[in-house]
């Protein structure tokens, strides 16, 4: 069993009536992982961590779990015998079962002193002690996914996933619960798969991040790899709002109204190009007059508090530049000159 993934997945593919919904997926997950599958809505994400439940079947291709096919060919165990542990969107709970006995629902099978020490245990680790008798109406949504979190990982999963498991919560509370959620996973050595929508929340929470178009894996990674360095235009707008400045290549580079940009020596001159450039990588030149740089006039600016969001009308572009710097630029200052940094520039063909 050593050296096995703990999840396998090979060419698996599903159809809804015409509809291809999953194309020739290939992952892999390994024993303690966290992996964030993420996309845009119908893209397969969900459907995906359906399959690996068991809640729905492939048309074609295998699921293995710790080296034993649970779908494939011929093959198919039922979602209760795969020991996989589940938490929903809006955390399903019983809300007739205490807090105890909500954590208790998994843990039938093992005699009730057993049940009840694992559950305490469980408890304990989300912090809910005190709690433990309460209805899950009582509670608050950070509460209430941490004891959704506590009935799935209380029969001891050998893969734990995770749809949408904190959309539900405002921001700053969900913020503190996932990383609450990911510092248990990994103490207790859990392989988890959560789907989201966000980018935020794939590039910070997960150890990989598997991200899904139209049914394909398009770009899997670490998050530093994917929002780094992307394959595709897809990849590059889902994690980050671009600057696009469309050009043509010019010795090794692309020629737009902003000068020359960006590396495309791997591309032939007058090839149609786009030039994706960071918002963070512009930088306004503290003294307006000098003549380095490009000039530009500032045509919006909101406060962020840490940062300044401003847009930039530049001559010969058809949209304002997004700029997001720490500078402050004095209120009533129009006229600017910014340079970019080369780092924060990536270039795609335009087709």
């Amino acid at each position: 069993m050593a050296g096995r993934a703990a999840l396998e997945l090979k060419s698996v593919g599903k159809r809804f009536g015409d509809t291809e919904v999953l194309s020739d997926i290939d992952l892999s997950v390994e024993r303690g992982e966290i992996i964030c599958l993420v996309g845009r809505s119908g893209c397969g994400k969900s459907t995906l961590l359906r399959i690996v439940a068991g809640v729905e079947t492939p048309d074609h291709g295998s699921v293995s779990l710790n080296g034993a096919v649970v779908a494939g060919p011929a093959v198919f165990i039922e979602p209760e015998k795969r020991n996989i542990g589940f938490v929903f969107q809006d955390y399903a709970l019983f809300p007739h079962l205490t807090v105890e006995q909500n954590v208790m629902f998994g843990l039938r099978s093992l005699p009730k002193v057993e049940a009840r020490r694992r559950a305490a245990e469980m408890i304990e680790h989300v912090h809910l002690q005190e709690l433990a008798k309460r209805y899950p109406h009582t509670l608050s949504g950070g509460e209430q996914q941490r004891v959704a979190l506590a009935r799935a990982l209380a029969p001891q999963p050998g893969l734990l996933l995770m749809d949408e498991p904190f959309s539900n919560l405002d921001r700053g509370l969900r913020d503190s619960v996932r990383e609450e959620t990911l510092g248990l996973l990994r103490q207790l050595g859990t392989t988890a798969i959560m789907v989201t929508h966000d980018p935020e929340e794939a590039l910070s929470a997960g150890d990989r991040v598997v991200l899904m178009q139209r049914g394909r894996i398009v770009q899997s990674g670490t998050g530093y790899e994917i929002h780094d360095h992307p394959k595709t235009r897809y990849a590059a707008d889902f994690f980050c709002a671009f600057n696009k400045i469309e050009g043509r290549v010019r010795q090794g580079r692309v020629e737009t109204p902003l000068g020359l940009l960006g590396d495309a020596s791997d591309l032939p001159d007058g090839l149609a190009a786009v030039a994706y450039v960071r918002p963070n990588a512009i930088s306004i030149i503290e003294d307006g007059a000098a003549k380095e740089g490009i000039a530009g006039e500032i045509s919006s600016r909101v406060f962020l508090g840490e940062i300044e969001q401003l847009g930039i009308a530049v001559p010969g572009l058809s949209a304002d530049l997004r700029v997001r710097t720490m500078q402050r630029t004095p209120a009533r200052t129009t006229a600017v000159r910014f340079g970019i940094d080369p780092k924060g520039v990536l270039i795609f063909t335009a087709s």
